[in-house]
């Protein structure tokens, strides 16, 4: 299910939602005390988190371990190859806050690939390369990079087409049929009309692609194809807390990219185009200080 190099965080965050109760405490105490409780024995987690030393063992296997030696293992690591952020000076003031959160987002991209299964990469770049017709969808924060993603698609020569109205996205993907293939980004994969975006593409016969952070998810369930991205935050919690997409973001250049490439001389012939059209459109003094 995980990759041996995703680390103990990303993958926590991503099954995170489908843990029960006393499992969830668990995790989200390895999580938010990382350091303390690569010291800690099995019994010591227990007791903190308030369950049975068998409830540690069950999180650890949920993620993807033998038991908890191997996850403190794992988690020693990975504290091991986190930036010293606090010998760091950024400065004082809002610059100086910028300067550490931008520090804080960079050393979390690394792990962006963590979970992602090297077949379900390769198929899903080349359904997007070859299926007939390319829905891009994508509601809430999401938006935009489904926006962005389906304009970098069309300037290769892969016709890909983005719809803002949640109804009019639906009924586009109801005309979908099995030649035809629906991208659907959704972080938390349980975004209600990016589900029956999904559903509706599904219903006829389309292959859908899911682009979440959840290995599990309503979205996850309908979906052909799973692109599982790791969250940008340190933690679980600062994902929720900041929303952020800018994995999202950095994939979606990075997927395009592999999309051009797949189709070949095709593509560098569109991007060709696609320049001229650009060049056509600058004004006189464009570029000049």
């Amino acid at each position: 299910m995980f990759s041996p190099s995703a680390p103990p965080s990303a993958r926590i965050a991503a099954v995170l939602n489908t843990m029960q109760p006393a499992e969830r405490r668990v995790a989200e105490l390895i999580v938010g005390s990382a350091d303390a409780v690569v010291e800690w024995t099995a019994q010591e987690l227990a007791d903190r988190a308030g369950v049975g030393r068998a409830t540690v063992v069950r999180t650890c296997q949920s993620v993807g371990y033998r038991g908890y030696p191997q996850l403190r293992v794992a988690l020693a690591a990975e504290l091991g190859s986190a930036p010293g952020e606090d010998a760091v000076d950024h400065g004082s003031g809002v610059l100086g806050r910028m300067r550490g959160e931008i520090v804080r987002l960079a050393s979390s991209l690394p792990a962006l690939t963590s979970l992602l299964d090297a077949e379900a990469v390769a198929d899903a770049v080349r359904l997007a390369a070859s299926s007939r017709r390319l829905l891009v969808l994508a509601n809430g924060l999401s938006s935009p990079i489904a926006s962005d993603l389906a304009m970098r698609l069309t300037a290769a020569g892969r016709p890909a087409e983005f719809i803002a109205d949640a109804i009019a996205q639906q009924i586009a993907a109801r005309h979908l049929t099995a030649d035809d293939a629906c991208l659907v980004i959704s972080g938390s994969g349980a975004n209600e009309a990016s589900l029956r975006v999904a559903t509706a593409a599904a219903r006829g016969g389309a292959r859908v692609i899911a682009l979440t952070s959840f290995a599990s998810s309503p979205l996850t369930e309908v979906a052909t194809h799973s692109l599982v991205i790791a969250p940008s935050g340190v933690s679980f919690r600062e994902e929720l807390q900041h929303a952020s997409r800018v994995a999202y973001l950095v994939f979606a250049e990075v997927f395009s990219a592999a999309v051009t490439a797949e189709r070949g001389g095709d593509a560098v012939r569109a991007r060709a185009h696609a320049l001229e059209v650009v060049s056509d459109n600058l004004g006189e003094g464009a570029g000049e200080s």
